[in-house]
């Protein structure tokens, strides 16, 4: 959903509002929320809500009080209250939809530890905040070296300094507790400022640093999804999903937030599927569970011994047999059941682009027909003089 600034310009290139990944709008950032209240009028005595949503780098978000009672709108770059000194951001939501917002977080909007919004921000507290980002990545070059020197094992992901650059916060992921004192100490004397370490999941820093899935759209945990729910090896059995790490998992390297979307769907499916380490006794043999086919509902048995002959009946069939099983009672065998899904596999193609032939667009192959037309002119000549000289040797 992006604004018209986002429009391509004359020579082709895109134009953007050169605002270096802070679109003046909001329409161009991930967990973007969209105020479908914003041309409404409120009831008669009713107070707008006085709470407002930043958002800082990398979609994250905190939920301030407009206690100055300032005239805000999505775009407004505001200095916000911090643990000390000020932090800035950029006003993303504002009215009824962040008390929403706030519900749906579970927020409370009560005074107490209630954080401020101190002023819209300043051209110089802009111009302190832009130096200082500017100062993050080659920070975060430095710092990971230092975290390579001490031999510790974690990954700093990110730096983000706060607004008055007072304060910069070092994100980073870590499989097991470290023990970063000595760390803290070689940044402090490096980059005097205070530090502060925040160890982060790997579906967060993924989340935050954002990229291009296997699907090739942006990664859901930095546009949309914000429930980062555990994902099992179960979840790509149900669906039959082959096992293999490189396809299952992600840019964080956990398996994929998407192995849980369908996977209600699958187990809804599998209620009418016996299970697969049921064997179905007939009087020609115990037949086992090959494979199964969940969209067509499906299942592939084979006889002990004989392995290689798959026969395909479909799950009523089957819980059938075992409910017979069940009563001590055998079928003759699977054949019977097999014949009654023969299909026929004739392909019934259809002429989907109407009468016209689709080789129309072919060009013809004229060179042929010129040859064919110079050998008959040829062989006319050729009889021609022929009969002319048989009429020159004719006795007069």
């Amino acid at each position: 959903m992006a604004c018209n600034s986002c429009s391509t310009g004359k020579d082709g290139q895109p134009k953007g509002c050169k605002n270096n990944g802070t679109c003046g709008t909001d329409s161009c950032n991930k967990l973007t929320v969209f105020d479908w209240l914003s041309n409404m009028s409120l009831p008669s005595g009713e107070k707008p809500f006085n709470w407002v949503e930043v958002r800082y780098k990398n979609g994250r978000k905190e939920y301030y009080k407009n206690t100055e009672n300032l005239t805000l709108s999505i775009g407004d770059i505001v200095a916000t209250q911090a643990q000390s000194g000020h932090d800035v951001g950029m006003v993303t939501l504002t009215g009824e939809l962040v008390r929403v917002q706030m519900k749906r977080k579970n927020i409370s909007t009560s005074d107490d530890g209630a954080l401020k919004i101190y002023r819209k921000a300043s051209q110089k507290d802009i111009d302190i905040w832009s130096a200082a980002r500017d100062k993050e990545e080659s920070m975060k070059v430095k710092a990971r070296q230092f975290a390579i020197d001490l031999k510790l094992q974690m990954k700093i992901s990110d730096i983000e300094f706060q607004g008055d650059a007072s304060k910069a916060t070092f994100y980073y992921t870590a499989e097991e507790r470290v023990d970063f004192r000595e760390l803290i100490k070689v940044f402090a004397r490096e980059f005097r400022i205070r530090i502060e370490m925040k160890q982060v999941g790997f579906r967060q820093e993924a989340s935050r640093l954002g990229g291009i899935g296997s699907c090739g759209r942006e990664l859901c945990c930095s546009t949309w999804l914000t429930d980062f729910r555990s994902v099992s090896t179960s979840a790509a059995r149900y669906q039959q999903l082959s096992l293999n790490p490189l396809k299952l998992a992600g840019q964080c390297g956990k398996l994929k937030c998407c192995l849980n979307y369908e996977l209600d769907t699958y187990l809804d499916a599998l209620k009418d599927f016996p299970k697969t380490d049921i064997k179905l006794q007939t009087e020609k043999g115990t037949a086992v569970c090959q494979k199964t086919d969940i969209f067509k509902g499906h299942m592939w048995y084979a006889y002990e011994g004989e392995w290689m002959n798959w026969h395909k009946i479909t799950t009523a069939q089957a819980n059938e047999i075992i409910e017979l099983n069940k009563k001590k009672k055998t079928v003759a065998s699977l054949e019977e059941y097999v014949s009654d899904l023969i299909e026929d596999t004739k392909a019934e193609f259809e002429n989907v682009v109407g009468q016209d032939s689709l080789t129309r667009f072919d060009n013809p192959k004229r060179h042929k027909k010129r040859k064919n037309n110079r050998n008959r002119n040829n062989n006319r000549n050729k009889n021609r003089r022929k009969k002319s000289q048989n009429s020159k040797n004719a006795p007069k």
